[in-house]
């Protein structure tokens, strides 16, 4: 049961930090809200880390990877210190076809800017660990193959560009995967990546996450943290 255990891994997912009063997606949480959850974490013994490092560590025992979705601006203004105050690490999946652009691809708004090259690079000087999020935030499953290349190996390039450094995970925009998918990923030289619920595929290039919103309160946390490994069948080869 302890191995089954550990290789469940329990990764949540942000995508903004700032104001949510109009919030029609419930992708953002307030810098409180945040600092609140990660409190949660911290007084039940367990670490926020990058997936990376999450997966790399010897036991996963006391270890939630945290990520943030898009690489919204807000982040170095109000996820970042709220996550150095507690010490906690991160993954920041970002589209480096979108700099300094907006969230487009959200037909019911609010606009909310996207990070520049230099303020994805700021971050990853303060330890945050980038990865792709394909170019321009497109269904990977419905796109055509040059496309699904151009998302997927052309991110990570660009990326690597900027960043100085190998990337190594990637996030399914939309949380959606097919095989065709996970294969083009796995061909690109990614590591790990990201879904919601992979479904029947499994491992690390198939990881599930659990959505954390504003109103995840305390209850609501330690339901999704008993529920997702009570739940989440172990990933297979991580």
């Amino acid at each position: 049961m302890a191995a089954a255990t550990d290789s469940t891994p329990w990764i949540a997912m942000y995508h903004s930090v700032g104001d949510c009063s109009e919030d029609p997606y419930r992708i953002t949480v307030t810098p409180d809200r945040l600092d609140r959850q990660l409190y949660w974490l911290s007084r039940r013994g367990l670490r926020g880390v990058s997936v990376s490092a999450l997966l790399a560590a010897p036991t996963r025992a006391g270890l939630v990877g945290l990520t943030f979705d898009d690489g919204y601006a807000d982040f170095l203004d109000h996820a970042l210190p709220v996550l150095t105050s507690h010490g906690f690490g991160a993954t920041l999946f970002v589209l480096p076809g979108r700099l300094g652009g907006e969230n487009a691809w959200d037909p019911l708004g609010p606009r909310k800017p996207l990070l520049t090259a230099d303020g994805i690079r700021e971050a990853a000087e303060a330890g945050v660990e980038i990865g792709s999020h394909g170019l321009t935030h497109v269904d990977l499953t419905q796109a055509d193959d040059v496309t699904l290349k151009s998302e997927v190996v052309e991110s990570r390039a660009l990326l690597e560009e900027l960043t100085g450094t190998q990337i190594g995970g990637f996030c399914y925009p939309y949380g959606t995967l097919d095989q065709r998918a996970v294969d083009t990923v796995r061909d690109a030289g990614y590591r790990y990546a990201c879904a919601i619920d992979p479904g029947p595929i499994n491992g690390p290039l198939a990881l599930p996450r659990v959505h954390i919103g504003q109103q995840d309160t305390a209850v609501r946390l330690f339901l999704k943290h008993r529920l997702h490994r009570l739940r989440r069948r172990p990933v297979e080869g991580i």
